[in-house]
Order: C-alpha cells, then sequence, then structure tokens
C-alpha cells in the first residue's frame, strides 16, 4: 500500500475496468480538494479506477501545493486509460514529466482543467527535453498548454475574485454528447482570456464574465464571452492522436456547479470512447461531504497527506 497517492477502486458502471490517473498540482484552485472528490464520483457512482496524485513535499510526505517539482505516481500512467490534469507552472523532475508525455504522445486522452493550460513553466532546468513544454515556450509555440489542450496562459478576462464566471452553451454544438444533461454552469472562478484555439477544436462551452460573485448576478455590459470548455484532438511526436477535452473552470469552489460535475464526467466518458453510454443526466452527487476552500495562495489545508482523502 503507498503513501503518496490515494485510490479508489471503481464500482460498478460503464467506465469499469477502466483507469484513471488524476494529476493535482497548483497552488491556488485548490485541485488538491477538486481531483480526490470527483475521483470518488467517478469510481463510485460510474466504475472507473481512479488514482488522483499530489504535489508532496518529501521531507514529511505531506501534501504540499507549492511544492513544484514531486508529484510522485506518475508512473500509473503506464496502465492508464485517461489522464486528467490539473497542474499550475510545475517543474518536474524528467523521470516524472516522461511518464506525462510518453502517455501524451501514445495518444492516451487528456482532460485539462483550469491552470492546466499553463502546466509547466521550466525556469531552473531549461536544458531538459522537457523544456519546450513550459506554458511561454518559443519553441513549441505555448508548450503543452496551447499544443495539446488549445491555448496557454493569457489573462484573467474577468475581474479575479470580483466577477465569477457563467457557462453558455454553444448552440451549434448543443446537441453533443459530452452536454447531454448539462444545465446551469456557474463558478466563482472568473473567465480565462483566449487569444485562439489550434487544431481542430470545438467550443462547446462559452465563458460569460458576471459583474459580481453571486449566481444570479447579471452578465458584465460590453464584455466578450470567451471558450470556456471544448474539445479537440492532438497527434504527438509518434503519430498518435488523442482526444482531448479542456475547460478553463475548475476550481474546487466552481465545482459545487453541479452542471460543472456533469459536463466533466460526461466529457470523460467521451474521452476514453464510451459516449454512447452517457446518461441523460449522469449521477454526480457527492460521495462525500464536500465543503471546498474558497481559491487563494496560501489557503490550502496544511498537514494533510493523501490518506486523508481516502474513503
Amino acid at each position: 500500500m503507498n503513501n503518496q497517492w490515494v485510490d479508489y477502486e471503481g464500482h460498478e458502471g460503464a467506465g469499469k475496468g477502466k483507469n484513471i490517473v488524476l494529476v493535482s498540482g497548483d497552488e491556488e484552485y485548490r485541485s488538491e480538494e477538486a481531483l480526490p472528490m470527483l475521483g470518488k464520483i467517478l469510481a463510485t457512482h460510474h466504475g472507473f479506477n481512479c488514482s488522483v496524485l499530489f504535489a508532496i513535499d518529501p521531507d514529511t510526505g505531506e501534501i504540499d501545493p507549492n511544492n513544484q517539482n514531486n508529484i510522485p505516481g506518475l508512473h500509473l500512467l503506464e496502465d492508464a486509460d485517461m489522464l486528467v490534469l490539473f497542474t499550475r507552472f510545475r517543474e518536474l523532475p524528467d523521470e516524472q514529466m516522461k511518464h506525462i508525455i510518453d502517455w501524451t504522445n501514445a495518444g492516451g486522452p487528456v482532460m485539462g482543467l483550469r491552470t492546466a493550460t499553463h502546466a509547466f513553466n521550466y525556469t531552473e532546468n531549461k536544458d531538459s527535453p522537457y523544456a519546450k513544454y513550459s506554458f511561454n515556450s518559443q519553441e513549441f509555440d505555448g508548450g503543452y498548454g496551447r499544443q495539446v489542450l488549445g491555448e496557454t496562459w493569457i489573462n484573467h478576462h474577468g475581474h479575479h475574485g470580483k466577477e465569477s464566471a457563467r457557462g453558455v452553451i454553444d448552440e451549434e454544438n448543443k446537441d453533443h454528447p459530452i452536454l447531454k444533461g448539462v444545465e446551469d454552469i456557474w463558478g466563482p472562478s472568473d473567465v480565462y482570456g483566449i487569444k485562439s484555439l489550434t487544431g481542430d477544436a470545438q467550443v462547446l462551452v462559452h465563458g460569460q464574465v458576471l459583474t459580481g460573485m453571486e449566481p444570479d448576478d447579471p452578465p458584465k455590459p460590453d464584455t466578450t464571452t470567451m471558450p470556456m470548455a471544448w474539445i479537440k484532438t492532438y497527434t504527438g511526436e509518434t503519430g498518435n492522436t488523442c482526444r482531448v477535452f479542456n475547460t478553463t473552470m475548475g476550481a474546487s469552489v466552481d465545482l459545487e456547479s453541479e452542471g460543472l460535475r456533469r459536463l466533466l464526467v460526461n466529457g470523460i466518458y467521451w474521452c476514453v470512447g464510451i459516449e454512447d453510454t452517457i446518461q441523460d443526466s449522469a449521477h454526480v452527487d457527492y460521495v462525500v461531504e464536500y465543503k471546498p476552500t474558497m481559491f487563494g495562495f496560501g489557503t490550502f489545508k496544511k498537514g494533510l497527506t493523501p490518506a486523508d482523502h481516502a474513503l
């Protein structure tokens, strides 16, 4: 039994026998809270075996989102069917990063959440073969975020912490299976700016900036929407093509939105190729009580280990 990540064994469901690796590691949006909750839903209600990984302080074994250089367990991708990525500005050792890039190049499906658009940032080991995946890469325009997921970090389109985000379904794609049963997407985190999406991206949900931090606040006048959730494909260096779903929402408090949770669950079904089994209203109720921490730097709960997230 390991103590560096947490495993949730799948129950019955369409995902039975499939393995998902969910990778947390961001300083602000509490991915270390969001992904265990999502993993429990996927395992208990949908049958997926889920392993949730964390940024770990190697000296204490505690979860430390500010540690940008250590996410144990990435070797689990060797037997995975799906990668969910929610990291920010990580600079992982080559032996860890290799698993993510090998997975992507092999055509493994990927879901990116919130800060995954700027998942990696190499500032020390710039000679690493993986340095080109930095969010600001010139060699590999926009790095992993832009090339694989569709866009890199641009800006906060709304006023961060003061203007929340409403998801608006794209009219042309409203019948896409990922959007089945998806309604009322709202989150306190703001809309991210998008310059242009790469490849064959199709926008499923647009982000509308609201004037305040409540779901019934009106849209901000004279403010354009931005792509908020989209799908695309990515063909890696070995010629294999993977399915990609990305959303710029995903803060732990965003996931209190039932509509957003359903969007993510449906997105995983699509990514792994079982979209024909998506229910009219996927079961996305919490498995255990969920009280997420509001986003912010330095707000993470100290002293926790992966075992604290066990079922």
